[in-house]
């Protein structure tokens, strides 16, 4: 299989999976017990943290385990009075926020330009206009991978004493993220993305953070989230991070060059493709491009039947007819989006496999546009 899905989920590395494997086996133990097994847990769990927490700029301390991108979403939004975030986020994100509305809140989803970027001051000015007590923004694209100028952003709300929480979910690893430079003061992050296990994220909460217990029980996680940890999870988490912190530069210099192999090979293979969202400010391995007169799922099941894996737009929305909201927001014409389709690239993918994608998706858009009706 070529898989050019890593925007989805990743492939557990390697190193990831030995340095889980004893958590499974011998090192059981529960890392709140006192006893010698439970200390060694303990012990990882924090190595672990420590080593989140260095990738991200942060403090130990202010890291806490969850069990992945979604809840360390929706715990950033719970129980808040206005939230203004923007028309691109995560599922995840925009159904949170429709919650704080749905619960006597209110919730702000400021619009994007044809690039799918925010405009600060148009952002500060919705900001302005209310009691907002918190806004959330999107890092990295999970559909595009167009990045946002978060950094411009943060210091005015650091300015306004509102809290600022980035959803870095697909960013984290990927390219530098530093929570002082984005002046952020809640971070979402997902091990899975980053050739992790699944099950397991973090929220990265700032010291002096307003933020809301959110599983109530023992003092797990600073008392704010209850639950005995994923040690085996946490523990992968902190090795997937350690290899990202050593790798990530060189890694990010392969994928762009892979996925500019892989974008200039479909525009010279196949008419009518439209690249989506910025070229120049976007994550290393992601393309998001439309093909006139074919819809999406066609090629997705073309590919998949030639043994390739991609996707239409995010995966927490797959089994969905609607064209994306991302590309929508982005004033793009229904029928255009409705033939978008993401290619994600990561850990095992190569040149060859670009090269046979090209060979391979140019026929079936050749074969789908003869069946077309548009």
């Amino acid at each position: 299989m070529i898989y050019f899905d890593h925007n989805a989920t990743t492939p557990v590395h390697p190193e990831v999976r030995d340095a889980m494997a004893p958590f499974f086996e011998g090192l059981f133990g529960n890392p709140s017990s006192l006893h010698a097994a439970g200390r060694q847990a303990r012990t990882a769990v924090e190595t672990a943290r420590a080593q989140v927490a260095a990738l991200l700029g942060a403090t130990p301390e202010e890291m806490s385990f969850t069990s992945g991108g979604t809840e360390a979403d929706n715990w950033a939004l719970h129980g808040r009075r206005r939230v203004v975030t923007s028309a691109v986020e995560h599922p995840a994100v925009q159904s949170a926020a429709e919650a704080v509305r749905d619960g006597g809140g209110e919730a702000v989803f400021v619009g994007v330009d044809r690039l799918g970027r925010i405009d600060p001051d148009a952002l500060l000015t919705e900001v302005d206009r209310g009691d907002t007590d918190l806004v959330s923004l999107i890092l990295a694209n999970n559909e595009t991978g167009t990045l946002q100028p978060l950094a411009q952003i943060g210091p005015a709300l650091r300015a306004r004493s509102i809290v600022f929480h980035i959803d870095a979910v697909q960013a984290f690893g990927k390219i530098p993220v530093d929570v002082e430079e984005l002046s952020a003061d809640l971070v979402s992050l997902s091990a899975h993305k980053i050739n992790g296990p699944k099950g397991v994220g973090a929220l990265y909460v700032r010291r002096g953070t307003s933020l809301a217990s959110w599983l109530h029980g023992g003092g797990h996680e600073q008392g704010l989230r209850a639950g005995t940890e994923n040690v085996a999870g946490i523990v992968g988490f902190g090795a997937a991070a350690q290899l990202r912190s050593r790798e990530m530069t060189t890694e990010a210099q392969r994928l762009e060059g892979l996925r500019d192999r892989l974008a200039s090979g479909l525009m010279a293979a196949i008419d009518e493709v439209v690249v989506n969202g910025s070229t120049t400010h976007r994550l290393p391995g992601t393309l998001n491009v439309s093909f006139r007169r074919v819809e999406a799922e066609s090629i997705l099941l073309g590919l998949d039947m030639e043994g390739i894996a991609i996707s239409s737009g995010s995966a927490c929305t797959a089994g969905t007819s609607e064209p994306s909201h991302v590309l929508l927001a982005m004033g793009m014409e229904p029928r255009l989006a409705a033939g978008a389709v993401r290619f994600s690239l990561g850990y095992g993918n190569d040149t060859s496999q670009v090269d046979r994608v090209v060979e391979v998706l140019a026929p079936i858009v050749a074969r789908l546009r003869a069946l077309s009706v548009f």
